[in-house]
């Protein structure tokens, strides 16, 4: 459901809600592009794209790109820039989530390999599990500790979402890269999860950035291989 229309973003999601629910904008139309919709709304591209997050967040649209990566879940694909739970509830899973660790830290190793000012990072590591079922995953993100994030671990995550507390801070997820591979559990992976040490599961690290080139999160998923699985695509050399 399209929320409120405090914001710039929200308004602008609203009026666009309505045209599509209307069926101005027909189903499989694209929408105009970012350039275009900013230019209509006389707002910045950066309002655009949380505009549209918001609707891509309420199932009524879908964002494609020529070339990249995604996870998929018993087949499905997942949009995960919105969140895990989102992501997964789009899909009809409900997961429940236990915080295992919120915590200042200082990653000098993320630091170095990242060319980041500063060590000093937020650690927000949570299991998930399927409600009624097994545990499916466990995430680990770091996030730059801005001063507007300092209290975090004492106030927790806004709305239950780093996405949305990343995008209270200012920082918006716009661009990245992803990393695959398979390793096995260590003791106390295998302990949260419930699994034997040793079974192998999914590595995915994604480092994420803003539009203007800003850190904004590093987070590194163990995922069930018996539900999640990487697809990539591609485009040709010209597209």
């Amino acid at each position: 459901m399209i929320r409120g229309m405090n914001l710039k973003h929200e308004r602008i999601a609203s009026i666009l809600a309505r045209e599509i629910r209307s069926g101005r904008v027909g189903h499989g139309d694209q929408l105009p592009g970012e350039v275009e919709l900013a230019r209509r709304f006389a707002v910045s591209r950066n309002t655009v794209r949380s505009a549209l997050a918001v609707l891509s967040e309420d199932g009524l649209i879908t964002t494609r790109t020529g070339k990249g990566s995604f996870v998929l879940f018993d087949g499905r694909p997942l949009d995960d820039r919105l969140g895990w739970t989102h992501a997964l509830a789009q899909q009809g899973v409900e997961t429940r989530v236990q915080m295992l660790r919120l915590a200042h830290e200082e990653d000098h190793e993320l630091a170095e390999r990242l060319g980041l000012d500063s060590p000093d990072v937020i650690v927000i590591q949570r299991l998930r599990v399927i409600v009624g079922g097994a545990a499916i995953s466990i995430e680990r993100s770091c996030i730059p500790a801005l001063d507007e994030l300092q209290d975090l671990p004492e106030r927790g995550l806004d709305d239950n979402s780093i996405t949305a507390t990343l995008a209270r801070a200012g920082l918006h997820l716009d661009h990245g890269e992803q990393r695959l591979r398979g390793r096995p559990l260590d003791p106390e992976e295998a302990t949260l999860l419930g699994r034997p040490e040793g079974t192998w599961f999914l590595h995915t690290r994604r480092v994420s950035y803003t539009p203007d080139n800003r850190f904004a999160e590093q987070v590194d998923s163990l995922l069930d291989p018996e539900h999640f699985e990487l697809s990539l695509t591609y485009a040709g050399p010209n597209q």
